[in-house]
């Protein structure tokens, strides 16, 4: 007994005084460890994404678009980047290999891509990408019941890669929207869509960043009106159009591109925030078209080296000022060069595709305020939006009857005898565009805005294309009568 009693009495009096001992070197340890390192226990956030997958799914529709001739599967978007950096994610490679190369005349369609929408109503308005829609002769949508409905374009916007359509059905499962605003880089969010035709497949990623301005990545910057959602969601060729959603299943983004080498998911993917989004499909359902409002100046964003260029020291982001245009918004307010716009309507705006977002979020007409330093002083003003001819009227959907007139193909004997190599002649004048402009019958129509015609479907495009676009609506027109005499036109299709 003698013999243990020492070791049990060493070891319990190291277990009543191990405790001690360990606080002590924890203290000693905390009182030489550097002040700035924080340690934190247990789970900081929940990642359960079910919820939000359950309200999404039954929103989430596949698109399918068919054409009865050869055509781009991509749209005039390009599709694939031919610098393999930047791609809209409509359709995919197998699909543009399976295209034939020729369709026989009078056949039936065939399927030409493959894209995703977003239920908006019970009564069965969807949200897409342009480009899914553009160029179809039919579009076919796939619930996630598999049931099947034939669907109607309502109206496209470009500029912002958006289109709504409609399907004739009754008490669907529409989304929630939420605020894309309020999100946060960093919070999680699940992508919704149908890549590769596979449909319902629900993708998790994380908002890698906000107002995102892809114009150097894309073609010329072409795809205009940009602020997009950053994430890191695993999307791939036929998730465009698809949900962006939050973790409580509210709708804050439409997924629209991808950055790809290979054409397929490489750790980007962008979407079209909800704040732009509701706004066009507003419009788009109630006029037919988008009303654009404009601020009327150019800006460029303020850097280090501009900053130190104009003395500016107030501010160290922002958008500064360089032309003013006139009967624009801006002229109303007294913006001149050199003042650094820092925020519309209280919401600050630190780089161009903030800007355009907050913007984009009105109409013609609308009140907005401007927060702005001028010699480094902060000044806010208030003003009434305008559009892109200077007023506040609402745009309507363009309609090429409204020019009021036939187009008849020349001859070739007619071409020689003229001298030309391309035209068309303008048959059945009634009132319209064109006799507002004082063009008479008989005139011989060879170029419309620098652009050669020979048909009546090069004029039509020439007019969607004016329409479209956000510059003034005027048709500038270039060609001669029987005669021989030339003359020229400018065609205001405003209306007003």
């Amino acid at each position: 007994m003698k013999r243990y009693s020492i070791p049990v009495m060493a070891a319990a009096l190291a277990i009543l005084v191990s405790p001690a001992c360990a606080d002590n070197a924890e203290n000693n340890s905390e009182s030489q460890a550097p002040q700035f390192i924080r340690t934190s226990n247990g789970a900081s956030f929940e990642t359960d994404f079910t919820v939000a997958a359950e309200k999404t799914v039954n929103a989430v529709v596949c698109i399918k678009s068919y054409a009865t001739r050869q055509q781009n599967p991509y749209g005039n978007q390009g599709g694939y980047d031919p610098f393999g950096m930047f791609d809209f994610f409509f359709g995919g490679p197998q699909q543009r290999q399976q295209q034939p190369r020729q369709q026989p005349r009078n056949s039936e369609p065939v399927q030409s891509g493959l894209g995703s929408g977003v239920i908006l109503s019970e009564d069965g308005y969807i949200v897409t990408n342009n480009h899914v829609v553009e160029g179809a002769d039919k579009l076919e949508v796939l619930l996630n019941d598999n049931s099947t409905y034939e669907a109607r374009v309502i109206g496209t916007d470009e500029a912002t890669d958006l289109a709504l359509i409609k399907i004739d059905a009754e008490k669907l499962s529409p989304i929630t929207f939420g605020d894309s605003e309020s999100l946060k880089v960093g919070e999680w969010v699940l992508a919704v869509g149908n890549p590769f035709g596979f449909n319902s497949t629900v993708t998790a990623g994380i908002v890698s960043a906000k107002a995102r301005n892809l114009s150097q990545n894309t073609r010329n910057g072409k795809m205009g009106i940009e602020s997009f959602i950053q994430t890191d969601a695993a999307l791939n060729p036929g998730n465009s159009g698809g949900a962006l959603v939050n973790l409580k299943g509210e709708l804050i983004g439409i997924n629209s591109a991808i950055y790809s080498n290979t054409g397929s998911y490489s750790g980007f993917s962008f979407a079209i925030p909800t704040t732009i989004v509701k706004k066009v499909m507003t419009d788009l359902k109630q006029y037919g078209t988008v009303q654009r409002a404009v601020l009327g100046c150019a800006v460029a964003e303020l850097d280090s080296k501009i900053a130190k260029e104009k003395n500016i020291t107030a501010v160290k982001s922002g958008l500064i000022v360089s032309t003013v245009a006139d009967r624009s918004t801006a002229k109303e307010l007294g913006l001149q060069a050199d003042d650094v716009i820092t925020a519309i309507n209280n919401v600050e705006v630190h780089n161009y595709a903030q800007l355009v977002e907050q913007i984009n979020k009105f109409r013609p007409g609308d009140k907005i305020s401007v927060t702005y330093y001028r010699d480094n002083r902060k000044e806010t003003k208030t003003g009434i939006l305008k559009n892109t001819q200077g007023n506040t009227s609402i745009t309507k959907k363009g309609d090429f009857t409204e020019i009021g007139c036939a187009f008849m193909k020349l001859s070739e004997e007619t071409k020689r005898s003229l001298g030309i190599s391309n035209g068309v002649k303008v048959a059945g004048l009634k009132n319209g565009a064109f006799r507002e402009a004082g063009i008479k019958d008989g005139f011989i129509i060879t170029e419309i805005n620098g652009r050669a015609v020979n048909s009546s479907d090069d004029v039509e495009a020439i007019y969607n294309n004016i329409m479209k676009a956000d510059d003034d609506k005027v048709m500038f027109i270039t060609g001669l009568y029987p005669t021989g005499k030339k003359y020229y036109y400018a065609v205001n299709l405003a209306g007003e």
